[in-house]
């Protein structure tokens, strides 16, 4: 068996993801914690540049998963600047809520304005708490989204189990994440995308010190796969567990019922 060289980009992106790995989850939670707080400010712009403007297209896609219901109540967690919880808020009828969550106070000051800007604040709640101790009776929601959240959390499995404890029976998660690229081509180009450019811009743009934009891809490095995540969310208990790729893989969107 001949053993290719490694290159610079693969070596770099497998020393990240090894460091990242190796935190444990407070250590994790409270280094994602101060990252994001210094990118709250400009993270929808971040977000628009580097991902060409698909995160918009990804969202709607994720929000189409969400049924109708009348009278509904939902939770995004992770929510940051709300653009899930906005998109989902129509599908909770006339008398509906949407509780958007998440962690970080700075990227949920960032959502609360646009929410408000929007005229909603009596249709979304946002609330700071923890994915992993979601604070709701059993059975709340009709529907429990999450977009680009779950890789950042220090104990996925707990999370998941949280999330099936607050959806009714019935209910559904979607979780939107980055994932592996199905192609071997694609997977090299997103690894220089990711290691090099991605840094670079993130730095020159949020003038980001703190090395959030070069933690963001070693965390999808370390993020289950799309297969995995899907195990991973059976073992949790949820059943008819399917996902969808989007952009050849670098995406996917899983769809799982309690």
């Amino acid at each position: 068996m001949v053993r290719a060289e490694q290159s610079p980009i693969t070596e770099r992106s497998e020393g990240a993801a090894k460091a990242v790995s190796t935190w444990s989850g407070q250590a994790r939670e409270q280094a994602v914690q101060r990252m994001f707080t210094a990118i709250a400010g400009v993270y929808d712009l971040n977000n628009t540049l580097l991902s060409f403007g698909l995160h918009h297209h990804w969202k709607r896609l994720t929000a189409s998963y969400v049924p109708a219901v009348t009278n509904g109540r939902a939770l995004d967690i992770g929510a940051g600047t709300a653009d899930l919880a906005l998109l989902i808020e129509p599908k909770m009828g006339e008398q509906g809520h949407v509780v958007a969550s998440d962690l970080n106070h700075a990227m949920l000051a960032e959502g609360l304005r646009k929410v408000s800007g929007r005229g909603l604040l009596d249709r979304i709640t946002c609330l700071q708490a923890n994915a992993e101790q979601l604070g709701f009776p059993d059975d709340t929601f009709h529907a429990v989204t999450t977009g680009f959240c779950m890789r950042n959390v220090g104990n996925l499995a707990q999370a998941f189990t949280e999330i099936r404890r607050v959806l009714r029976p019935g209910g559904r998660f979607v979780c939107l994440e980055f994932s592996r690229p199905a192609y071997g081509w694609l997977r090299a180009l997103y690894d220089w995308y990711s290691f090099r450019l991605l840094p670079w811009v993130g730095t020159k743009v949020a003038r980001d010190r703190t090395g959030v934009y070069e933690y963001l891809p070693a965390s999808i490095r370390t993020f289950p796969d799309q297969e995995r995540l899907a195990t991973l969310l059976r073992e949790a208990g949820f059943r008819q567990v399917e996902y969808r790729n989007l952009t050849g893989g670098i995406v996917a969107i899983h769809v799982a019922t309690k």
